[in-house]
């Protein structure tokens, strides 16, 4: 998937360190309930056991020749987050067979830049054409409001519910604010 700015492609083993100097970074993981990675190893890790499935995407930054880099970023750095779908069984929200629930973060550089509004367009897109969900579902920590700015941006609605998320690996006792898009169609 892609568009002008930005590919979601498939995550590599190779792209551990590129994920790693994101992952890393303190004021990242915590915000989306996980642990800064401590390790290119664990980069790599996570990358062989959790994004190998199929519906997990790196978000890269597409540069045109000539485009140049966006001002203080290193040019060799073109992976700028991650997003992906989770179908029913998979879901942190209790979701129904024909829904997903879709998750995403941003490297701490790259915020407010809209690169996650811009790749969240593109996977409910995906999501509603390609994949044929009737609704999608997202959700994000209450103290990272920045995440439902995104959400509202792509068409989502708060619910108004409240969720706690016992098997998160940090954060797992802050309240998650939950939020759907139906399909237009």
């Amino acid at each position: 998937m892609e568009s002008k700015r930005i590919l979601l492609r498939q995550w590599h083993e190779e792209d551990a360190e590129a994920l790693f100097r994101l992952a890393s970074d303190p004021e990242v993981g915590p915000r989306s309930g996980w642990m800064p990675h401590r390790s290119v190893e664990e980069s790599r890790t996570v990358i062989r056991s959790i994004f190998h499935n199929g519906h997990t995407w790196a978000i890269e930054e597409h540069r045109l020749p000539g485009s140049g880099t966006i001002a203080g970023h290193q040019p060799d750095c073109t992976i700028v987050g991650c997003i992906c779908y989770y179908p029913c069984g998979e879901s942190n929200i209790e979701i129904g067979p024909d829904d997903a629930e879709v998750g995403y973060w941003v490297g701490h550089p790259y915020w407010n830049l809209g690169f996650a509004t811009e790749a969240l367009q593109l996977l409910v897109g995906y999501c509603f054409r390609e994949k044929g969900f009737r609704t999608l579902w997202a959700d994000h920590l209450e103290s990272n409001p920045a995440s439902g700015r995104v959400l509202t941006k792509c068409g989502f609605r708060d619910t108004g519910r409240v969720n706690r998320l016992s098997h998160l690996p940090f954060g797992s006792d802050s309240p998650v604010l939950i939020w759907r898009l139906d399909n237009p169609c």
